[in-house]
């Protein structure tokens, strides 16, 4: 018997990195959510990973920028060129059937921000468009039985933005999200450098900063550096002196790194102490019980689960490959789609 419909895919749209989740095949895609653009047509030259090594090196007649912001869309056309090229690319260009694609978005977004996500997907060559909340998908990729009549609480810390929200039954019962992420901790890091030590470094170079060195909790005994203890991490990084305008290296600590991105690290764990606040009790006792389970590329930053539970007095734990569970659970809703039906919404 042959099928004669298209193919089903999922697409977990970041600001930073855009998964794509192909029914039966699992995860084929993982890039950059980058796109580079000549600046007089305003025609795409690059997509994804090879757009994102231009980021910062590109002549004057090309511009890389990523065209979501805080996690929606802030460049229309530029993100459904960005679509269209990501569905050929896990479907192949040839189709004779346009393929039914879900797409993840923050919680807290406007209608309007919704129907930018919906339109742009049809315009992109999707047949049926549907959406799904981050939250919701990130809960259902990291294996939490969200059918249940208890409460579970999922923090998806992304790029742009950080998704909260306690789900029950099927639904999400509290939410909140903040727009602040991967990206904000970057921006902070390139201040750090610019401020304390007159020292410009570009995007690239403040997001390899924070995957080597990032920590968001010193220990007493580290700050100390006691000999006996565990060495303090160190990197050396290169960038331009603002005085002299000319190339320089420094070396940077991870306290230092502590330091310069703390601010931001509490603005995220604030979004969770304030869905705590509007969680019923009855859910807020099943919480303790279980914990939060977080998502997302900023969740692996080292130390961040401790500091959450060290700040919200809930126990917290970094979910199985938390990179994937909001594409996962893209994949798994659109596999399931009238289990989740209430869920989505679709064009």
């Amino acid at each position: 018997m042959f099928s004669f419909s298209g193919k089903r895919i999922g697409i977990d749209l970041g600001t930073a990195n855009t998964l794509v989740y192909l029914v039966g095949q699992g995860i084929v895609l993982n890039e950059p959510t980058v796109v580079a653009v000549t600046a007089e047509e305003n025609r795409v030259v690059a997509v994804g990973r090879e757009a994102k090594e231009m980021l910062g090196r590109t002549p004057g007649n090309i511009v890389a920028l990523r065209p979501l912001r805080d996690g929606v869309i802030a460049d229309y056309t530029i993100t459904e060129a960005m679509l269209s090229y990501f569905i050929d690319k896990a479907v192949g260009k040839s189709r004779f059937f346009k393929p039914e694609v879900m797409v993840c978005i923050p919680s807290g977004i406007t209608q309007v921000e919704r129907r930018a996500v919906l339109d742009a997907t049809m315009a992109a060559g999707a047949k049926i468009a549907y959406l799904i909340e981050e939250s919701l998908a990130a809960a259902i990729g990291a294996k939490i039985p969200i059918a249940q009549a208890a409460g579970h609480m999922v923090v998806d810390t992304g790029g742009g933005s950080t998704e909260c929200a306690v789900i029950s039954l099927g639904g999400v019962v509290a939410h909140n999200s903040v727009r602040a992420g991967g990206n904000k901790i970057d921006e902070a890091i390139a201040s750090y450098t610019k401020k304390k030590f007159n020292l410009l470094v570009g995007e690239r170079t403040a997001e390899e900063i924070k995957i080597t060195i990032g920590n968001a909790l010193i220990e007493e005994d580290s700050a100390k550096q006691n000999s006996d203890r565990t060495p303090v991490a160190k990197m050396e990084i290169r960038g331009r002196d603002t005085i002299t305008g000319l190339p320089r290296t420094i070396e940077l600590t991870e306290i230092q790194i502590n330091e310069a991105i703390y601010p931001v690290l509490l603005h995220i764990v604030g979004v969770v102490k304030s869905v705590l606040e509007q969680t019923p009790p009855e859910l807020a006792a099943d919480i303790i019980d279980k914990g939060v389970v977080m998502s997302g590329g900023t969740s692996l930053i080292k130390n961040l689960d401790k500091l959450m539970t060290k700040l919200t007095g809930v126990p917290c734990h970094v979910a199985e490959d938390a990179l994937l569970c909001v594409a996962k659970g893209t994949g798994v809703a659109l596999e399931n789609i009238e289990l989740y039906k209430r869920s989505i919404s679709k064009k």
